[in-house]
C-alpha cells in the first residue's frame, strides 16, 4: 500500500510563501491538487517520477514550483506570491500515470490546509 504524507500547510498573508512537502513510500508520478469549499478538486502541478516534465495549472504558473528529491522520496510544492484564491486543502497524489486528471491517480494523501489572508 502506497502511503503519502503531506506537510507544510498553514496560514499566510497574501503575497507570502509556503512550501508543501509530500513523502511517498516509493517513486511515482506525482501531482498536487487542491480543493476549496464548494468547489471541485483541481489540478495544481505535476511531475514525473524521473523529475521530468513538470506541468502547472495556468492559475499558478510563474508562482508555484514543483520539484522532487528522489533520494528522500519527497515531492515539494513551493508556493510564492500566494493569493486569497489559492486557499484550499492541498493534496498530493501518486500513480503510474501522469495526468492532470484526479481520476488518473491511485493514491492520495490526507491533505494539508492552506489559508491565505488578504
Amino acid at each position: 500500500q502506497v502511503q503519502l504524507v503531506e506537510s507544510g500547510g498553514g496560514l499566510v498573508q497574501a503575497g507570502g510563501s509556503l512550501r508543501l512537502s509530500c513523502v511517498a513510500s516509493g517513486r511515482y508520478n506525482m501531482g498536487w491538487f487542491r480543493q476549496a469549499p464548494g468547489k471541485e478538486r483541481e489540478f495544481v502541478a505535476g511531475i514525473m517520477g524521473t523529475g521530468a516534465s513538470p506541468r502547472y495549472a495556468d492559475s499558478v504558473k510563474g508562482r508555484f514550483t514543483i520539484s522532487r528529491d528522489n533520494a528522500k522520496n519527497t515531492v515539494y510544492l513551493q508556493m510564492n506570491n500566494l493569493k486569497p484564491e489559492d486557499a484550499a486543502v492541498y493534496y498530493c497524489a501518486a500513480g503510474p500515470r501522469y495526468s492532470s486528471i484526479p481520476e488518473s491517480y491511485d493514491y492520495w494523501g490526507q491533505g494539508t490546509q492552506v489559508t491565505v489572508s488578504s
